[in-house]
C-alpha cells in the first residue's frame, strides 16, 4: 500500500508520536501524587480538558476501523449502532448522571464496585470486579489489535509482533500517567480525532459525487439495499443495543469522568457535547465505509483494510500521514483509559478493601501494578480472538449481563435488596459466560439470555426478602 520512502516516513512519524506520548505521561507522573489523583484525576477537571477526554474515550481504533469496516461490508444499516448509542446516552445524561455524581460526591468513590458494595454491601465487589474486567480487558485487546494493524499497514510489521510492541507501548505510557496524563493527551487526541475524521468525511463526499453518485453506482451493481438504513434485522439492532449502547450506564470510564468533573454542570454539559460530537464520529465513519465502496469504488480490498484504501485514494501523502495520526489518537486515547478503568477496579475494589493499612503511596503503585495485569490479559485477547467489534461486543455483553439489572434496579427501587443484588450479578454474569463458552446455542446472543436471568433473578429474589432486608440509597 506504501513504497519504501513513504514506508520510512511513516515509521518515524509513527515513533516520534509514541515518544512524545510517553514523555508527557513522564512528566504528568511528576505531578501525579495521590492515589486519587492516579485514577480520578483529583476530581478537578475544568469543561475544555473534560469534553475532549469524553471525545476520546468515546472515539477509538475500533469507531473509526471497525464500524467502517461494518459500513463497507455490511452498509449504511450499521447506524443503528449509533441510534441506539444516543438513546441510551441521553438517557444516561438525563437520568443518571446527577444521581451517580452525587454518590461519588458523598461517598469520595472511585469504582462501580464503591456503589454496588455502598449499595449491596461487600460480597457486591467480587461480581462488579469480574464483570468490569470482561469488557475492559477485552475493549483494550481489541485496541492492541488496531495498533498492530496500523503498524501492518505503515511500516509492514508482522501484525503478531505488532500486538506486542502497540502493547507495550501502550502500557508504558498509561502506567505512568494516570488518569490525570490521560485526560490531558486527550485534549490533543480529541482535537486532533474531531478535526481530522471531519475532513475526512468532507473529501470522500466530494470526490464520491455525494450521495446521488454513491446510489447510481450501487444500483448499477444491484446492491441499492446497501444504502438503506434499514439493511439490519431487528435481532442485529437488539445485540447493539442491549451491549455497546446500554453499556453506556455501565462503563466505568464514564463514571470515572464524571466523579473527575470540576463539578455537575462541567460533568452534564462536557458529557453531552462530546457525545453529541463522539456519534456524529461514529455515523461519519459508517458513511466512509459505505461511500468508500459504492461512492469511491473501491474494489477488491480487504474490507479491513478500508480505511486506508479510502485516506490513500482521497487525499495527497502528506494529508495520510496526518490521517494515520488521526487513527493513532483514536487507538492511544480509548486504550488507556480502557487499562485505567479495569485496573481501578483490581487495586480500588480487591487491594484496598482487603489491604486498608496500605498508605496513597503504595496504593499508588498498585494502582500502576494493575495496569500491567489488564493490558497482559488485553494482550492475550488480542493474540487470540479474532474481529474488533465481535470482540468489543462480547465484552460488553459480560459486563452489561452481570451489571445493569442490579445497578438500574439499585439506583431507582429503593426495594432492591442485597440477597437479590449480589444473585442479580452473579446469575446475569455466570450464565452469559456460559452461552458465550457453549457457542451461542439455537443462535442466541449470550446477552439474550444473561441480562433477561439476571433480570429475572433480582425481582424474583426482591419480592422474597424485601421484608427482611433493609438497604442503603
Amino acid at each position: 500500500m506504501f513504497n519504501g520512502e513513504e514506508r520510512i516516513i511513516l515509521s518515524v512519524i509513527v515513533f516520534v508520536y509514541f515518544v512524545f506520548l510517553i514523555v508527557l505521561a513522564l512528566y504528568m507522573n511528576k505531578k501525579t501524587k495521590t492515589y486519587e489523583d492516579y485514577n480520578v484525576a483529583g476530581r478537578s477537571v475544568s469543561f475544555f480538558p473534560l469534553l475532549l477526554t469524553f471525545i476520546g474515550t468515546g472515539v477509538g481504533g475500533s469507531t473509526l476501523l471497525g464500524y467502517m469496516e461494518n459500513g463497507y461490508s455490511l452498509g449504511m444499516g450499521q447506524q443503528w449502532i449509533h441510534i441506539t448509542m444516543f438513546t441510551c446516552i441521553s438517557i444516561f445524561a438525563l437520568f443518571l448522571l446527577k444521581r451517580i455524581r452525587s454518590f461519588g460526591e458523598k461517598h469520595k468513590m472511585v469504582t462501580i464496585g464503591d456503589y454496588t458494595t455502598l449499595r449491596y454491601g461487600e460480597a457486591a465487589r467480587i461480581p462488579t470486579v469480574i464483570s468490569i474486567l470482561f469488557s475492559y480487558c477485552a475493549m483494550s485487546g481489541t485496541l492492541f489489535v488496531s495498533i498492530a494493524t496500523i503498524l501492518n499497514v505503515t511500516i509492514g510489521l508482522d501484525v503478531t509482533i505488532g500486538i506486542i510492541i502497540g502493547w507495550l507501548l501502550l502500557t508504558l505510557k498509561t502506567y505512568f500517567g494516570g488518569l490525570k496524563a490521560v485526560i490531558w493527551q486527550d485534549v490533543i487526541h480529541g482535537t486532533i480525532l474531531v478535526i481530522g475524521t471531519t475532513l475526512m468525511f468532507a473529501a470522500v463526499l466530494r470526490q464520491s459525487g455525494g450521495w446521488q453518485g454513491a446510489s447510481e453506482y450501487a444500483a448499477s451493481v444491484g446492491e441499492t439495499d446497501m444504502l438503506s438504513v434499514m439493511n439490519i434485522t431487528p435481532y442485529e439492532i437488539l445485540i447493539y443495543l442491549l451491549t455497546l449502547a446500554v453499556f453506556q450506564f455501565v462503563r466505568q470510564d464514564l463514571w470515572q469522568r464524571v466523579w473527575a468533573a470540576g463539578s455537575l454542570k462541567t460533568a452534564r454539559t462536557g458529557y453531552w457535547t462530546s457525545m453529541v460530537i463522539a456519534v456524529a464520529i461514529g455515523v461519519f465513519a459508517v458513511f466512509i465505509g459505505v461511500f468508500g465502496k459504492y461512492g469511491l469504488q473501491i474494489e477488491n480490498i480487504d474490507p479491513v483494510l478500508i480505511y486506508y484504501g479510502v485516506i490513500g485514494e482521497v487525499f495527497p501523502f502528506a494529508m495520510v500521514v496526518v490521517m494515520i495520526v488521526v487513527l493513532l489518537a483514536a487507538v492511544i486515547s480509548s486504550a488507556d483509559s480502557f487499562m485505567l478503568a479495569g485496573a481501578s477496579s483490581i487495586v480500588n475494589d480487591i487491594i484496598r478493601p482487603n489491604f486498608p493499612h496500605y498508605s496513597s503511596t503504595r496504593m499508588l503503585l498498585w494502582s500502576r501494578l494493575s495496569v500491567l495485569i489488564i493490558s497482559v490479559i488485553g494482550l492475550v485477547l488480542a493474540l487470540t480472538v479474532q474481529g474488533l467489534v465481535n470482540l468489543m461486543v462480547t465484552g460488553t455483553a459480560m459486563a452489561v449481563s452481570g451489571l445493569l439489572a442490579p445497578i438500574m434496579f439499585g439506583l431507582f427501587w429503593k426495594k432492591t435488596t442485597k440477597s437479590a443484588g449480589i444473585a442479580s450479578m452473579w446469575g446475569g454474569l455466570i450464565t452469559a459466560v456460559i452461552w458465550q463458552i457453549a457457542g451461542h446455542p439455537f443462535g442466541l446472543h449470550p446477552i439474550f439470555i444473561g441480562l433477561p436471568v439476571s433480570t429475572l433473578i433480582l425481582l424474583a429474589v426482591t419480592l422474597t426478602t424485601h421484608k427482611n432486608e433493609t438497604v442503603r440509597t
